[in-house]
């Protein structure tokens, strides 16, 4: 299955890279925290780790540890503006449960 951006999400990822100056593309993977369990994190790459896996989407590529894909295999991420607020969204069908504030999740 693996990870798809949507073009809003590419063309924010694209924006933030090369404003930086560097990098090779994202990182993104899950870490333990939050009420319901796990939270998504992203960071820029930029040397990959012998272990990642490559999912290129919408020309990024996106970097993802063996240990979080079973948790967000088949994700989709979307950069989204409403109102003031605006930030990545994840429409992941491995999970069962989120914590009311959105940040984190179970599968």
């Amino acid at each position: 299955m693996g990870i798809s951006l949507t073009e809003k999400a590419a063309a924010h990822i694209g924006s933030y890279l090369g404003s930086r100056g560097k990098g090779v593309g994202i990182r993104l993977s899950v870490k333990t925290t939050g009420c319901s369990g796990l939270m998504y994190v992203l960071e820029p790459v930029d040397e990959p780790a012998p272990e990642d896996q490559l999912f290129k989407s919408q020309g990024i590529d996106v970097f993802v540890d063996p240990k979080s894909l079973i948790y967000i295999d088949g994700t989709e991420m979307d950069y989204v503006k409403q109102g003031l607020n605006e930030g990545f969204e994840f429409r992941n069908p491995n999970v069962q449960a989120e914590c009311g504030c959105g940040e984190s999740f179970t599968v």
